[in-house]
């Protein structure tokens, strides 16, 4: 049974309504980033500047060029170059990135989308039979039509060029050098490369993860040639290496092969784009994340905005009470989601009015005290334009990665990076995975006769739950950054540390340890081994109830005062590291 301890570390004293964890709908896919052991980690301290990513060689490279004198930007290009190499399942070059960036210096917020495009040809029946029933999920994955133009790599560089300290082809170098040296394959990596049952259907694939027929085993020494030698070229020609010449034509040869419609066009054509900041308060503080085609920021700041508007809560205790509303608070948030949250660029989102707290207060007013809504239907909040969308709940699969870095000078990053579901499309290319994202859209274009806002569409980005997230304090000083990989879990488990920690006082390593519970508008769900109690009494509340695996991977560092803390997810492998 998980311990509930808090350490109250913040100048705050701990104020209303109870914690926040969340726990997320378990949702079919072919192989989950399964839930790893646990295990337990030391909060870590710095003084100066800190980087907390999803495994320790990543860590590092981010920590060498914080080393070095590069800012919170440079470190991060190192830290996704080597996580695609060390944590191929999650993220990559061949994927996409939200980046959220402050420059302490000019105290100006950036916003960088390298979230994937559907190709020119793409059409809204993509998924569809023949019958004019979706596809399933394992049927749709590992084919051709999964694949987005990935952009990953040149939000990075469009960054880099506008931020960074140090030369491109430096930040890359460490990766270069662990991939040519190899490195212990981890528990983790063996773990998700035995469960995988299409992974090994790729002969590229197989060759390099399942040598001799078998999956990587722990401590096996593993290196990646190919995938080096991928990093060179994007190191000498920055993103214009995936978008042509020899690794864009093998890109193409196997997803046409696979029965994709991009095109060298559409790999050419690919643009990130600098996005207009997302930003609301709680408390005292002002949240930031990435608006669309993200819904993770509008749902975090909903979430936080509907619990600050309810009466606090008398118990100074964790309780059942607190478990229910952020469960209902997050069915609110997410039925608002499900509706209206798509690509802006081309549907109209109501952003300021879903995030407006007049607008939020008359959500809270919806929450009972004595029973759970059950199903919440979507509101209508100001800004509203036209008739409403078709309803498709899709949900996006959890795999997923973060990065939050702070540097010496108060610059801080957050950045979610992602190839989708596990080992993406089960298409390895050059030494690297490539992606499954199109599957974030709705299968089904359109829903009782009105069109899905989240229906694929030439060009258009595929909605995702990223959340991204920087907290400043009331002076504007930049306090945390903050994120998780997981699907739509990401909402939740963002939404829970930051309310934990931004409220009830707790250390970020105390925060990512608690257990998650919560609601994505289908059932309340609770981790495996909360506590059963809990369990019993939102039932009699009208719960309906699940219990499972909720493998966040939250990484935070925080600047409370003087020096940094890092908040490291005992879930996964990361590390938190910093001077």
């Amino acid at each position: 049974m998980w311990a509930v301890d808090r350490i109250a570390f913040l100048i705050r004293p701990a104020a209303l309504l109870g914690w926040l964890f969340i726990a997320i709908p378990a949702f079919a896919q072919p192989a989950p980033e399964a839930a790893s052991q646990r295990q337990e980690k030391a909060e870590a301290r710095a003084r100066t500047y800190m980087a907390a990513t999803a495994h320790p060689l990543a860590t590092e490279a981010a920590v060498a060029m914080l080393q070095r004198g590069g800012n919170a930007l440079d470190a991060a290009v190192a830290a996704q170059m080597m996580l695609g190499l060390v944590e191929p399942q999650s993220s990559g070059i061949g994927g996409g990135a939200l980046i959220l960036y402050w420059d302490a210096a000019n105290k100006q917020l950036h916003a960088f989308d390298g979230r994937e495009t559907a190709p020119a040809a793409a059409r809204p029946e993509r998924f569809l039979k023949p019958d004019g029933k979706p596809m399933g999920f394992a049927e749709a994955v590992p084919s051709g039509l999964s694949v987005g133009v990935p952009g990953a790599v040149a939000a990075l560089e469009i960054a880099h060029k506008a931020h960074g300290r140090l030369p491109w082809s430096a930040l890359i170098a460490p990766a270069i050098a662990r991939a040519e040296q190899g490195f212990a394959v981890t528990p983790r990596l063996h773990q998700l490369l035995t469960v995988d049952p299409l992974l090994r259907n790729d002969a590229d694939a197989a060759s390099l993860y399942y040598p001799d027929g078998k999956p990587l085993a722990v401590g096996a020494h593993f290196s990646n040639p190919a995938y080096a030698q991928s990093l060179r070229q994007i190191a000498g020609q920055g993103a214009a290496a995936l978008q042509r010449g020899p690794l864009a034509d093998a890109m193409l040869a196997k997803l046409q092969a696979r029965g994709s419609d991009m095109t060298a066009t559409d790999l050419a054509a690919y643009q990130p784009k600098q996005r207009p900041e997302l930003c609301g308060s709680f408390r005292v503080y002002r949240i930031c994340g990435f608006g669309p085609p993200s819904s993770g920021g509008i749902a975090v700041l909903q979430i936080l905005g509907i619990l600050e508007a309810l009466d606090p809560n008398p118990s100074a205790a964790f309780s059942v009470v607190d478990i229910h509303r952020f469960s209902e608070a997050g069915r609110l948030a997410f039925a608002d989601r499900d509706l209206y949250v798509a690509d802006s660029d081309f549907v109209s989102v109501p952003v300021a009015g879903l995030i407006d707290k007049g607008y939020l207060a008359e959500r809270a007013r919806l929450i009972r005290t004595d029973a759970s809504l059950g199903k919440a239907q979507a509101g209508s909040p100001p800004g509203r334009r036209g008739a409403l969308p078709g309803l498709w709940p899709q949900a996006d699969l959890p795999g997923t990665s973060h990065v939050s870095i702070i540097d010496s000078q108060g610059n801080g990053l957050s950045m979610t990076t992602t190839i989708e579901s596990a080992f993406g499309a089960r298409m390895l290319v050059a030494g690297f995975l490539l992606n499954n994202q199109l599957t974030d859209f709705s299968f089904m274009p359109e829903i009782e006769g009105r069109l899905v806002a989240n229906r694929i569409q030439p060009g258009k980005r595929p909605r995702s739950s990223m959340a991204p997230t920087l907290v400043f304090d009331a002076r504007g000083d930049l306090l945390m950054a903050a994120g998780s990989p997981g699907g739509s879990m990401i909402i939740n488990y963002v939404a829970q540390n930051l309310f934990t920690i931004l409220d009830r006082g707790f250390s970020p390593q105390m925060a990512v340890s608690q257990p998650h519970f919560g609601s994505r508008n289908g059932p309340t769900e609770l981790e495996t081994g909360a506590d059963p109690a809990w369990a019993e009494a939102l039932q009699r509340l009208g719960h309906r109830v699940q219990t499972l695996e909720m493998t966040s991977g939250l990484h935070i560092v925080m600047r409370p005062g003087n020096g940094l803390l890092g908040g490291v997810d005992p879930r996964r492998e990361g590390l938190a590291l910093g001077d």
